[in-house]
């Protein structure tokens, strides 16, 4: 499939050459293109200087915005696939040939960290049991399981590329859980592939572990919300 991968990135300058380098490396037939989500630091400045192609939106429109400028970035360049990559360094690149090769049978693959792979924990109380619930909620959907629904590492193909150039979800918790909804209420299949994440290459992670669980509880709700909101997809994207 013709890759493009999609770096969405606020304030990152200090970790983005690492990863752009790093795709480059275990991604070399991919193209890479990264969202500048609003960033107010030389985030932009250190993609462009590595000749990676930088689409700067104006204002910050969080992850779910960048990566819906990212699938239709995609489909006007007519891409097959498009797998999305964190600018912190987290997500290990030499997992995405897996990501991809997986979509010769599904529609959307999540790179899981609690699937085996690694040693990243869910955490403990009301941390873990959001994340239960919406591996409960999302793997009864899918008819498979998915231990990791919130996780950001993913690959689209073809299918899921032009569903979401019309429908990914741009509000906040959106660029996961109900995207994923919306996926598997369209008929696509999504599937998981086993991963290991690292700690982040600089800077700060934006959430603690309290924000962290207060964004999970959140997820749930949004979870909820996108089970019973009305939405028809269009007949392209069957």
């Amino acid at each position: 499939m013709s890759t493009l991968v999609v770096v969405p990135a606020l304030n990152e300058e200090h970790a983005i050459a690492g990863v752009l380098r790093e795709l480059a490396l275990y991604c070399p037939d991919a193209d890479v293109l990264v969202i500048d989500d609003g960033s107010t630091d030389g985030t932009a400045a250190a993609a462009a200087a590595l000749s990676v192609p930088v689409v700067r939106l104006p204002f910050n429109l969080g992850v779910g915005g960048a990566m819906r400028a990212g699938y239709r970035y995609a489909q006007r360049h007519g891409y097959q696939a498009v797998v999305q990559v964190d600018a912190d360094g987290q997500h290990d690149a030499s997992y995405i040939p897996r990501l991809v090769a997986e979509l010769e049978t599904a529609d959307l693959v999540i790179g899981a960290r609690f699937a085996g792979e690694g040693a990243y924990s869910a955490g403990r109380g009301p941390r873990r049991w959001a994340m239960s619930l919406l591996a409960g909620v999302l793997s009864r959907l899918a008819g498979t399981r998915l231990t990791d629904t919130t996780s950001g590492f993913r690959a689209a193909g073809p299918r899921a590329v032009q569903l979401f150039a019309e429908h990914y979800p741009a509000e906040y918790l959106g660029d996961t859980v109900e995207s994923t909804v919306i996926a598997l209420r369209s008929g696509q299949r999504v599937r998981q592939v086993p991963v290991a994440m690292r700690p982040r290459a600089a800077g700060q992670a934006s959430q603690s572990s309290l924000r962290a669980t207060i964004y999970l509880l959140r997820a749930v709700v949004a979870l909820g919300l996108a089970l019973v909101r009305r939405w028809t997809p269009r007949s392209s994207a069957a």
